[in-house]
């Protein structure tokens, strides 16, 4: 079936539309980040770097680490950018740009997301690193998806949704797990997490600076929630904005992904490390290594 022009736009360079790549400029290995300095940052330690091309906040690299060629991708802020990302990244990979048809033969891309983070518990230290085992969506991209049940773990979200006493006004949440190739690549070196991406920083957040919020004790429900799913138990972590639809595009594409925090707040502790660059350089270098052996 070929794809219309008005569903994926392609630029008359032949470039997808928003991140302004080619097919023939994506490598499999893709670490994205939100933002765009830190492409830069990351470039610093690339060799042979084919292109830079900047759009909006999409900013973007090809090159090598250890001889293994890595795209580095920003996406900006919040669960949209991520539609946009993940679905043009997955064309780049799957969809002929001259037929527009799909590509006969799946080509699946290792996709490994940098981000910062709030703690939610005391024992999670400023400075650590938590890996996104499981993903939960307050911001309703994968419910836009038909059959969002195949990638999602529907008893444990009507159990969340139970314990929260969730407002019918907001979008129903939904539990979605990484990818076990991600989790496995970077067990090791991380905590586990539960993440809860958030459509907002503030009242999405449970942060309160003037307006009130629509459920007053979430941060409270939200620490005390415990599930148990494939064998193993498990508590929400942190809050970030970007970690479900990722893992829920990639779960539909066929794509292996998670995303890994930098932890630079603990919400129950009230603490933040504003000096945090330092931590970031260092997982930067951590995850260029763990992707460079795929």
């Amino acid at each position: 079936m070929r794809i219309p022009e008005s569903e994926l736009i392609i630029n008359g360079d032949g470039s997808v539309f928003h991140i302004h790549l080619k097919p023939e400029e994506l490598a499999d290995n893709v670490i994205m980040v939100g933002d765009p300095s830190r492409v830069d940052m990351i470039a610093e330690y690339l060799t042979d770097i084919e292109f830079r091309h900047a759009s909006r906040e999409f900013v973007s690299v090809t090159g090598k680490y250890n001889g293994k060629r890595i795209t580095a991708l920003s996406h900006g802020i919040g669960p949209d950018n991520i539609d946009i990302v993940m679905t043009e990244l997955d064309a780049l990979a799957n969809v002929d740009f001259k037929t527009r048809e799909v590509k006969p033969v799946h080509r699946a891309l290792n996709i490994l997301r940098i981000g910062t983070s709030g703690a939610l518990h005391a024992d999670i230290p400023l400075g650590s690193y938590v890996l996104a085992h499981i993903s939960v969506g307050f911001d309703g991209v994968m419910n836009w998806y038909a059959n969002r049940e195949k990638i999602t773990i529907p008893e444990v979200e009507e159990a969340f949704k139970k314990h929260m006493n969730w407002n019918p006004y907001l979008p129903s949440p939904y539990f979605v797990k990484a990818s076990n190739k991600i989790i496995d690549l970077m067990k090791d070196v991380t905590l586990k997490g539960v993440t809860i991406s958030a459509p907002g920083f503030y009242g999405p957040q449970g942060r309160i600076v003037r307006l009130p919020l629509a459920m007053p004790t979430m941060l409270e429900d939200v620490e005390s929630f415990r599930f148990s799913t494939g064998g193993e138990d498990y508590r929400i972590t942190n809050f970030e904005m970007e970690s479900s639809p990722l893992a829920g595009l990639a779960a539909h594409l066929g794509h292996h992904a998670s995303t890994v925090c930098c932890i630079i707040a603990n919400r129950y502790l009230q603490s933040s490390n504003p000096d945090y660059k330092p931590a970031i350089r260092k997982l930067v270098e951590l995850c260029l290594e763990k992707m460079s052996t795929l």
